[in-house]
């Protein structure tokens, strides 16, 4: 059928043309899907301002596969949740959703992923809401959306014996902890200590009573290992988290 609607939450848009934009979303059942919002740049578009990346929409759309460059027409927006506003006055933040959502983007295909979808409206809602420290938030959603993706990793038992833990380094190209006989020819390796591993645990299951009792070092340990450990997956690194971690050093700078 020529048109369609969907629950989708932006995540990113650049314009085109003098008024339009391209916005890419991803929605709750058809997946990732890219759109022509035409003349929303105008100051009389009636939809123009909610389609901002982090909000929650209902969207129609009409589908037009030739022409266009084989995009979508975003022919209507309704606001579920309008959560990009309440990022920007927190740089800390704006960093943090901008990361999950430009994960979300890398990472994320056209085929539908209902789980996916919960998780990126779960992680923006506690960021908006301040539920728990941004940086957590970031790390959790990145681990849990990898393992929905097939890159489960795990903190405990050895990947490649399954030897009980704790162990101290971590295989990014097995996928988490390694023990010392099966450490040397495991591919790159970090290390980690037991409470790092207790968090990145914690982090992976969505314990954050866990999670907040950890302390500044070893939430800075994790999230090296977790930003490691996506940029090995996807093949390069997130510019949000790289954003985001030159504000926190810089404002550790006495």
């Amino acid at each position: 059928m020529p048109n369609y609607d969907d629950e989708v939450v932006v995540l990113r848009a650049h314009v085109l043309g003098e008024a339009d934009r391209i916005v890419t979303m991803f929605g709750r059942q058809h997946g990732k899907i890219r759109a022509v919002a035409r003349g929303v740049r105008r100051t009389t578009s009636k939809f123009g301002a909610r389609l901002e990346p982090g909000n929650l929409l209902d969207a129609q759309f009409y589908t037009r596969r030739l022409g266009a460059g084989g995009l979508d027409t975003v022919t209507q927006v309704v606001t579920v949740q309008s959560y990009a506003g309440k990022f920007v006055d927190d740089f800390e933040v704006y960093t943090a959703a901008s990361a999950v959502l430009e994960a979300a983007d890398r990472l994320l295909e056209s085929e539908p992923a209902p789980l996916q979808f919960a998780q990126l409206v779960g992680s923006l809602r506690d960021l908006a809401r301040r539920a728990h420290p941004a940086g957590l938030i970031v790390d959790s959603y990145l681990l849990r959306a990898l393992a929905l993706a097939g890159w489960e990793p795990t903190f405990t038992n050895c990947t490649r014996c399954g030897r009980p833990g704790p162990h101290a380094r971590i295989s990014l190209a097995t996928g988490g902890a390694v023990c010392d006989e099966d450490a040397p020819g495991s591919g790159a390796l970090m290390t980690a200590d037991v409470d790092t591993m207790r968090l990145l645990w914690a982090l992976l299951a969505g314990n954050w009573r866990v999670a907040e009792a950890s302390d500044d070092d070893t939430r800075a340990a994790a999230t090296r290992i977790v930003a490691a450990y996506t940029q090995f997956h996807l093949e390069r690194g997130l510019r949000s988290v790289e954003v985001g971690n030159q504000d926190r050093r810089a404002r550790d700078v006495p």
